[in-house]
């Protein structure tokens, strides 16, 4: 089972606190949240499934984001944070 938690802004959409899944992937734990919380669809990933440029997604501390992102395996037991940046000036 994944421990699964949003940042502050991405909790308006989302659980409150964390949220515990089991999946294979990090695109399994999104259709997971996206089902169960239908207003995080497209805040976290594009029309394309992919990940929006300003999400960045850490497992057991580790960005994934950059690398294998959506695709990104998961096995054993994993901690995963999901942080959304906000741009601006």
């Amino acid at each position: 089972m994944h421990e699964v938690h949003l940042d502050s802004w991405l909790r308006e959409f989302g659980p409150r606190g964390s949220e515990r899944l089991e999946a294979e992937s990090i695109a399994q734990v999104l259709d997971l949240l996206e089902s169960r919380y239908p207003r995080l669809r497209y805040k976290l990933r594009d029309e394309t499934g992919e990940l929006r440029r300003y999400v960045r997604v850490f497992v057991d501390g580790k960005d994934v984001s950059a690398t294998t992102g959506v695709a990104t395996r998961l096995t054993g037991d994993r901690t995963i944070d999901f942080l959304h940046s906000i741009a601006g000036g």
